[in-house]
């Protein structure tokens, strides 16, 4: 028995879906522990292409158990079109292969309401490009002792009681603080028991679940949403988002103890990119930049946004080493590097007259952080059809053989296309040494 944590490793978009979705084939039970779905994890396979916001990547695998657990947050509506579309294309997604956990959180409309009358009533430089999916203001609730959870679907009464409470309070916000329409109790109640017939069969214990899952000797991969760096506690705060992305957290999120954690995998993207505002220290504004945006496809999953680009922050992926304390890396997207004459790694900043060796806390600071750049020789040849990893270009192979060296950790996978197939795996995590 194994048991795999999947992390990202920069501000999202790493190319985690991708990752999970390879090593699940080596996987008995696949679960979610954190965000909602303000993430977005697209899948290409055979061709065809897949993205998920909520349901675990994982899903494609017929014969995999899927958790959804505590530490996410759902928007029942989004998560039930999930079902219905993956239904649509032939996957149907029964309580066999995916259980909800019934401690997690829901995403009530007038969650996604407060979200986006708050970010449009800040100042254009204040503002912090949330998705307005409602993730911030239900987590606040969470925190508040005053959220919904799946399981208070099975109790009608209560439901009753909590949604009239929160409509009380957040109707007057809607209102008096930011004059928009208050939502109507009998609306919200009827369709959320619509939501309550179709996905009470899904809800169980998912944290007795996995215990069950470790004593029988079967592998469990961990899925983790956004990345390191949008850590609400670690990340670049303000800019981040509203829960623990970091690896300690699909313990805490799943209800499955730490010392049964075997490896941590760190998603990193060959280059760096991040989607609304907050500090880039590598942040290219010059045509190289507009190539790896063009050439990446570097548009949210969720948003459709185009996400600003710039070359590979080594600072940035030796924070997150530190701390979710990775084991491998899966450097994903490499292929969009081919055709560059140099490619650069930012392996420290200037800040002043300060060199720094680590993102800084205050976001001030890390937007005036100056990167400073090693230089390497880049490669003209397409990899797509690379298979192994010596078959990759010279210089493609120094490109992460110097990576690993400045994070101090060793590739585990390494992507040369965004098909399933298009995938070198080095070293399976799997496997214990």
């Amino acid at each position: 028995m194994s048991s795999v944590v999947v992390v990202g490793t920069q501000w999202g978009d790493e190319g985690k879906g991708k990752i999970v979705d390879l090593l699940t084939r080596y996987a008995d039970y696949v679960v979610r522990f954190q965000g909602g779905n303000n993430a977005g994890h697209t899948l290409v396979v055979e061709g065809r292409k897949f993205v998920f916001h909520i349901i675990p990547s994982g899903i494609l695998y017929t014969d995999k158990k899927c958790m959804i657990g505590n530490g996410v947050i759902i928007d029942p509506g989004v998560l039930l079109g999930e079902m219905e579309k993956l239904r649509q294309q032939g996957l149907a997604v029964t309580p066999g292969r995916l259980m909800i956990s019934e401690r997690a959180h829901l995403i009530m409309p007038y969650h996604a309401a407060l979200d986006q009358a708050r970010e449009a009533a800040l100042d254009s430089g204040r503002k912090i490009g949330t998705t307005g999916r409602g993730i911030g203001p239900c987590y606040v609730d969470k925190v508040g002792r005053v959220g919904i959870t799946a399981g208070d679907l099975g109790d009608d009464q209560l439901f009753r009681d909590k949604l009239a409470a929160a409509l009380d309070e957040k109707n007057f916000l809607l209102v008096q603080r930011y004059g928009c329409p208050a939502i109507d109790f009998d609306t919200v109640y009827r369709s959320f028991m619509e939501f309550a017939e179709k996905l009470l069969p899904y809800l169980g214990n998912v944290s007795v679940e996995l215990d069950k899952a470790r004593k029988d000797n079967k592998n469990i991969l961990f899925e983790g949403a956004q990345g390191t760096h949008l850590d609400i506690d670690h990340g670049t705060y303000p800019y981040v988002t509203s829960s623990n992305t970091i690896a300690g957290n699909a313990c805490g999120g799943s209800g499955f103890g730490p010392v049964h954690i075997d490896r941590v995998v760190g998603i990193m993207k060959a280059y760096t990119t991040r989607v609304g505002a907050g500090p880039f220290p590598s942040e290219l504004f010059d045509e190289t930049g507009n190539q790896l945006q063009e050439k990446g496809a570097e548009f949210g999953a969720t948003t459709g946004r185009r996400r600003r680009c710039g070359w590979l922050d080594a600072v940035v992926v030796g924070d997150a080493v530190r701390l979710n304390g990775l084991t491998g890396l899966a450097i994903t997207k490499l292929d969009v590097l081919s055709g560059q004459k140099t490619v650069k790694i930012a392996t420290s900043y200037k800040l002043g007259n300060e060199s720094l060796t680590e993102m800084p806390a205050a976001a001030s600071r890390a937007a005036a952080a100056v990167p400073v750049y090693e230089s390497l020789e880049g490669w003209h040849e397409s990899i797509e059809k690379v298979r192994s990893f010596d078959e990759l270009p010279a210089a493609a192979r120094d490109y992460v053989r110097r990576v690993e060296d400045l994070v101090g950790v060793k590739s585990d996978i390494v992507s040369v296309g965004p098909d399933r197939e298009e995938t070198l795996l080095l070293r399976n995590p799997f496997e214990k040494n």
